[in-house]
C-alpha cells in the first residue's frame, strides 16, 4: 500500500473519534492519509487531532481552499467515508453537493468505501435503505454497520464497523484481484490431542502464518476457506472459517473441502502424536506413570495423494536449515512448493509476526527470503502460484 493515497471523509457522528485511530492504522499500512471533515464532525473531534496524527492539513470548508474539491479527489486512490451519517448517505445518493465532501464525491472517479454509523431506527428507515441500494448500484462498497449498543442507549444495527474491519476493507479495495479465479483452502494453528478432559498434547503454533495467508488471498480476490485449530486470532470477515480441535477433525474438514479447492496451503502444525486412549475422567497425578501414544493422520500426505490438478503447498518448521530434508518431504508428499523455516532463528519462531524462510519448488530449486512480516510472506507465497501452474 506504500504510495497509495486515502481521502478520509469524517462526518458528524459520535463515531468520529474512532476515525482518529483509523487514520493512524491506515498510516501503519503504508497509506498516505488526507482528512476532510464536515462542520458537524468538527463538533465531535478537533481538526487539529487529525492533523497531528496524519501530519497533513485537514480540509473543512469548501471555500477556504480554491479548487480543493478537485485537487483532493485527483490525488486520492480511495474515497473513504467513515463514519457516514444518514444525512451524508442520503445526500450522496441524490448528488447533493452543498459542502466539501459532496463536491469531492462528484469529482472523484475511483474506488469508494462507506462505513455507515447512525441510530438503528435511522438505518432501517426506507429512505436510508433506498439510498444505500442506489449507491451500491454505482459499485460503491459498504462496510458495516454492525449490531450493538449505540451512544443513545438503544441496541441494534447502526454501530460503525470495527476500525480493524474498515482498514482491512480499505486494503482489500486497493489490492489487485489477481486470484479471483481461485478457491484456496488454508490450514492454520495447532491441533490439540486430549489425554483427559483437562490435559492435552499440542505444540506452540499460533496460527499467524495460516491466518496471514488466508487474509492475503482474500484481499486478492480468492474464495478462501480457513481450517484452523485452537488459536486466539480473529478470522477475517470475508472468508469461510472452520474451527477444529484434533488432527482427525482437521483431516475430515480438509478432505471434505479439498474437491472444490484449486489450491491447498497446509500451514497448520498438526500434532504428530495423540494419546492412544482419551480418558473420560481426569487422571490423578499419582496415577500417571506413562502415556501410550499413537501417530496422528498425515493430512499433508493424504492431500498429496488426492490433489489431482490442484496446487499443494506445505510447510516445514525445523530446528535448523535442512534443505535436503525439506526437498525429500516435498517429493514424498507430492507437493508443488514447500516453505522451510528454522524456528531457532530470531524472528522466525512461534507466536511472532515475522518469519525467515527458504522456499523450495518441485524442481528442487530453493530461494532464501530475509526477515519479513508474515502478511508480506503470504503474498510472496501467493505470487508463486502462476509459475506453479505452468
Amino acid at each position: 500500500m506504500n504510495g497509495k493515497n486515502i481521502l478520509l471523509i469524517v462526518t458528524g457522528s459520535i463515531a468520529a473519534y474512532k476515525s482518529v485511530d483509523m487514520a493512524r492504522r491506515l498510516l501503519d499500512e503504508g497509506f498516505s492519509v488526507r482528512v476532510v471533515m464536515t462542520e458537524a464532525a468538527c463538533r465531535f473531534v478537533a481538526p487539529l487531532t487529525f492533523e497531528a496524527v496524519t501530519g497533513k492539513p485537514v480540509s473543512t470548508n469548501l471555500f477556504s481552499e480554491p479548487f480543493s474539491h478537485i485537487s483532493l479527489s485527483k490525488e486520492a486512490d480511495l474515497f473513504l467515508i467513515a463514519p457516514a451519517t444518514a444525512n451524508t448517505i442520503n445526500k450522496l445518493s441524490c448528488g447533493i453537493a452543498d459542502d466539501l465532501p459532496g463536491n469531492l464525491y462528484l469529482t472523484y472517479e475511483g474506488k469508494i468505501l462507506i462505513a455507515p454509523a447512525m441510530n438503528c431506527r435511522m438505518y432501517r428507515h426506507p429512505s436510508v435503505q433506498k439510498s444505500i441500494r442506489e449507491l451500491k448500484k454505482l459499485d460503491i462498497d459498504f462496510v458495516g454497520p454492525v449490531p450493538g449498543s449505540l451512544a443513545c442507549g438503544d441496541e441494534g444495527e447502526g454501530r460503525m464497523a470495527e476500525v480493524s474491519a474498515i482498514v482491512e476493507a480499505a486494503v482489500s479495495a486497493l489490492t489487485p484481484k489477481d486470484l479471483s479465479k481461485h478457491n484456496i483452502l488454508v490450514t492454520a494453528g495447532p491441533t490439540v490431542e486430549p489425554i483427559d478432559p483437562v490435559r492435552y498434547i499440542s505444540n506452540r503454533s499460533s496460527g499467524r502464518m495460516g491466518f496471514a495467508i488466508a487474509k492475503a488471498a482474500a484481499r486478492r480476490g480468492a474464495q478462501v476457506t480457513l481450517v484452523s485449530g485452537p488459536v486466539s486470532l480473529t478470522p477475517p470477515d470475508n472468508i469461510s472459517y472452520v474451527p477444529v480441535q484434533t488432527a482427525l477433525e482437521m483431516e475430515a474438514a480438509v478432505l471434505k473441502r479439498a474437491p472444490k479447492a484449486t489450491v491447498i496451503i497446509m500451514a497448520a502444525a498438526v500434532a504428530d502424536f495423540a494419546p492412544a486412549v482419551m480418558n473420560r475422567n481426569k487422571i490423578g497425578k499419582g496415577d500417571i506413570s506413562s502415556i501410550t501414544l499413537k501417530k496422528t493422520p498425515d493430512i499433508l500426505k493424504k492431500a498429496g495423494s488426492i490433489k489431482g490438478k490442484r496446487l499443494l503447498i506445505g510447510f516445514a518448521a525445523e530446528t535448523g536449515k535442512d534443505i535436503e530434508s525439506a526437498r525429500e518431504k516435498l517429493k514424498r508428499k507430492n507437493l508443488d512448493l514447500i516453505v522451510l523455516n528454522d524456528v531457532t532463528q530470531e524472528g522466525a519462531g512461534f507466536d511472532v509476526d515475522t518469519n525467515i524462510v527458504t522456499i523450495i519448488d518441485r524442481s528442487g530449486k530453493s530461494t532464501d527470503y530475509p526477515l519479513m512480516n508474515k502478511i508480506e510472506l503470504a503474498d510472496v507465497i501467493l505470487d508463486r502460484l502462476p509459475a506453479l501452474k505452468k
